[in-house]
């Protein structure tokens, strides 16, 4: 070969590594984060509250260099927990009495630490599932009743309706009637409440159905946008009947062995969280109709978690 060949050869040689250089760093570009840290599945379940916590951490965790897979809006409890276990997703938002009682089918407990303690312990040792820090947001159950009622019937706690109960109307929904943490389980607890009457309402009208005074109580989450509205009352559990169920995230235990620093970035929004914030945000989306996306990544700009 004479020179001028070999010169053409090894420059060819050279533009074509070059290239598969070129190409190489392009692929892992679009395959990662940049910051050499990995992808991150994100879930939560299919209501509101669900879908504005896992946006939140998916964002948190993306402001903190990972790149995060969002498989949001899954479903039920049950399929969002199948899905962490399986490592379909990585983690995703779940309340301390839902692990306890659904997930782990242990006995209700009132202490909210104790909770939180068995379900952590639980989780690790079945699933390799880490509890990480709760929030101050307990989305438990509870009766509502408006202003005028409660001011009314001097009605604010729960062991004032055995005695009230024949003066008032239920607006129940479905299956409240039967269950042990319905009206069922209330009536062993707290003493027999014969109400005036009980109609069946669906939940999306619930509150509408009292506030135009067609019923004086009905069933609620602590934690519903709608609470916000001054001219509802929630009434105090006073005897403790339901568990709590603190919101919190679980990860799967391999991810945070791998990537320690994920526990900090979501224990850093969780504490951002308490009952009267979670209200407020669902209502932006549930009254507002604001997008559950724009609310969570406006409430962390405002926290300061993100730029």
């Amino acid at each position: 070969m004479n020179t001028n060949m070999q010169r053409n050869s090894l420059a060819k040689r050279a533009w074509l590594g070059a290239g598969i250089v070129l190409m190489v760093a392009m692929l892992s570009a679009c395959g990662s984060s940049g910051s050499g840290k990995p992808e991150i599945a994100v879930g939560s379940k299919n209501f509101t509250e669900s879908l504005v916590l896992g946006e939140m951490y998916s964002l948190a965790l993306e402001h903190a260099g990972y790149k995060v897979d969002r498989k949001l809006n899954l479903g039920g409890t049950l399929v969002a927990h199948e899905a962490l276990k399986k490592g379909d997703i990585d983690m995703y938002p779940e309340y301390t009495g839902t692990g306890l009682i659904n997930v782990l089918q242990l006995p209700p407990k009132t202490d909210a630490q104790a909770v939180y303690d068995e379900v952590a312990k639980g989780y690790k040792e079945k699933f390799d599932l880490v509890w990480l820090k709760p929030t101050e947001a307990n989305d438990s159950q509870g009766l509502v009743t408006t202003k005028k009622v409660a001011d009314q019937y001097n009605l604010h706690k729960i062991s004032d309706l055995p005695k009230l109960a024949p003066q008032l109307r239920m607006a129940a929904v479905p299956e409240f009637e039967e269950r042990e943490d319905g009206l069922k389980g209330l009536n062993s607890f707290y003493g027999k409440m014969d109400f005036k009457s009980i109609k069946l309402f669906d939940y999306g009208v619930k509150y509408r159905v009292i506030m135009n005074g067609e019923a004086d109580l009905t069933v609620g989450f602590t934690t519903d946008g709608d609470l916000t509205n001054p001219d509802l009352v929630l009434l105090e559990d006073d005897k403790k009947f339901w568990p709590p169920y603190f919101v919190a995230p679980v990860v799967r235990g391999d991810v945070l062995e791998k990537n320690p620093d994920v526990e900090k970035v979501l224990n850093d929004v969780s504490a951002k969280l308490d009952n009267k914030t979670v209200q407020a945000l669902n209502a932006q989306v549930d009254i507002d109709k604001k997008e559950y996306a724009d609310v969570a990544k406006d409430f962390l700009q405002k926290q300061g978690l993100l730029d």
